[in-house]
């Protein structure tokens, strides 16, 4: 899988095939480089084994072989990955749920009831810009 460095990759872990293909689609015609997984287990072996590097997860829940709570936990235990922007997509909103990602260092949380495509495209453009922006220079000394 060859990647294109010169477009904003985006992880996206979703096992609906409908639901990816749109958020796909979208993220794409915003100049978004998608990669896509369909459960938890493939997920992780993109980010750990082939060293897929994104710049932004969209994690699922709710999926076969290793739950989104069992891939975030993963990717905070692993030093190359656990500063990796991730933002929820998922049918729990119970705000235990919520939470449990809050604590696992999300940066925001959308349920799938009330998604709207577009409100999540425009955050994730928000995100990647807010991590694009230069840092000050400090020269090493």
């Amino acid at each position: 899988m060859t990647m294109n460095n010169n477009k904003t990759i985006v992880l996206l872990v979703e096992d609906d095939p409908f639901l990816s293909s749109i958020l796909q689609l979208k993220l794409e015609k915003e100049s978004f480089q998608v990669v896509r997984a369909g459960d938890g287990e493939e997920a992780l072996n993109l980010l750990i084994e082939q060293r897929v590097k994104p710049d932004l997860v969209l994690l699922d829940l709710i999926l076969p072989k290793k739950n989104g709570f069992e891939v975030l936990e993963n990717i905070r235990q692993d030093p190359l990955l656990e500063k990796l922007p991730i933002i929820i997509i998922s049918n729990l909103g119970q705000p235990s749920d919520i939470d449990r990602g809050k604590a696992l260092g999300i940066i925001d949380y959308f349920v799938k009831a009330r998604l709207s495509i577009d409100e999540l495209v425009k955050r994730v453009k928000e995100e990647v810009a807010l991590r694009e922006k230069p840092i000050s220079s400090n020269p090493a000394g």
